[in-house]
C-alpha cells in the first residue's frame, strides 16, 4: 500500500498552523523517515494519514490518499494502518503475550492463531522469557519491542511511526532500528517514521522528508544510497555515512536551530 499526500495543511482551532501546503509519496514497501526540528508538526503529519484529528479540534485541507483511495473514503480497518507511537502504550494490567495478542483480538483472529502469531514474533525480537510478565516489570526497550511486535501481529500493510525510540538510550536505540530494518527487510511494510534525529532518518530510510520549522513544509527529500538491509551499528562507523550526516546537517542545521534545539 502506498500512501499520497497532496497539499496537506492542518491548522488547529486555537489558532496555530501546524502544517502548510505538505506534499509527498510512500511508495508500497518503502521505509521512509521525517525528520524536523521539534515543534515542526511531524506527529501531526501521521495524525492526519491517521485520521486521528477530530474536526473539533483541527481543520485538515488538502488530500490524503492510502492505496489511491482518499482516507474518507475508508475506515481506519479498512486502511490497513498501524500506529506505533512515542512511548509504549501497553496496557499495564496485561502480560507481554496478552499486549501482543490484542491487536488480533480486536480484528477478529481466532485465539489459537493469534497465540502463534504472538509466539512467533516475541521470538523474533529476543522477548521468549518474558510473555508473562507485565509491562512494569520489563525495561524501557522490551516494552517499546512489545509494542512494535503488537503492530505487526495483525498485519497491517502500513505502518506509522512516531518516534518510537526517542526516549531511550542511544545503545538500545540502536538495537531497536536494526530490529526495525531487519523485520522490515523481511516483511517489506509501507512503513512511515518520523524522528527528530538526523542519525536515526539515515539509518532507516531508504528516503529522508525534511520538515522545516512550524508550520511545517517539505523542505527538501533526500535519497539514501546506502543498500539494505543495514547494520546500524557499522554503519555508524563508516566515512560514507558521516561525510553524508555533515552534508545534510549543512542544509538542514538552520532549520533545527530556529526549531528550538
Amino acid at each position: 500500500m502506498n500512501i499520497s499526500v497532496q497539499g496537506m495543511g492542518v491548522r488547529f482551532r486555537q489558532g496555530v498552523e501546524a502544517l502548510q501546503e505538505v506534499s509527498f509519496e510512500v511508495k508500497s514497501g518503502e521505509l521512509i523517515a521525517i525528520v524536523g526540528p521539534s515543534g515542526c508538526g511531524k506527529s501531526t503529519a501521521l495524525n492526519a494519514i491517521a485520521s486521528l484529528i477530530e474536526p473539533e479540534e483541527a481543520e485538515v485541507t488538502g488530500k490524503i490518499y492510502v492505496d489511491g483511495r482518499p482516507i474518507e473514503q475508508n475506515g481506519r480497518r479498512e486502511r490497513n494502518l498501524g500506529y506505533v507511537f512515542q512511548r509504549d502504550t501497553l496496557f499495564p494490567w496485561r502480560t507481554v503475550l496478552q499486549n501482543v495478542e490484542a491487536g488480533m483480538e480486536i480484528h477478529g483472529i481466532a485465539p489459537a492463531q493469534r497465540r502463534v502469531r504472538a509466539q512467533e514474533l516475541i521470538e523474533t525480537v529476543g522477548l521468549t522469557g518474558f510473555e508473562h510478565y507485565f509491562p512494569y516489570q520489563i525495561s524501557g526497550g522490551m516494552r517499546q519491542r512489545a509494542s512494535l511486535i503488537r503492530t505487526l501481529a495483525y498485519d497491517p500493510q502500513v505502518i506509522l511511526m512516531d518516534e518510537p525510540f526517542g526516549a531511550l538510550d542511544a545503545q538500545t536505540r540502536l538495537i531497536l532500528q536494526e530490529e526495525l530494518i531487519r523485520i522490515w527487510a523481511r516483511n517489506r511494510k509501507t512503513i512511515l517514521f518520523v524522528t527528530h534525529d538526523l542519525s536515526e532518518a539515515i539509518t532507516l530510510g531508504e528516503r529522508v522528508i525534511l520538515f522545516s520549522r512550524r508550520p511545517g513544509r517539505v523542505t527538501r527529500i533526500y535519497d539514501i544510497p546506502f543498500s539494505h538491509p543495514r547494520d546500524p551499528f557499522e554503519l555508524h562507523g563508516t566515512r560514507e555515512f558521516a561525510d553524508l550526516h555533515a552534508s545534510i546537517w549543512r542544509t538542514v542545521s538552520q532549520e533545527f536551530r530556529s526549531g528550538g534545539h
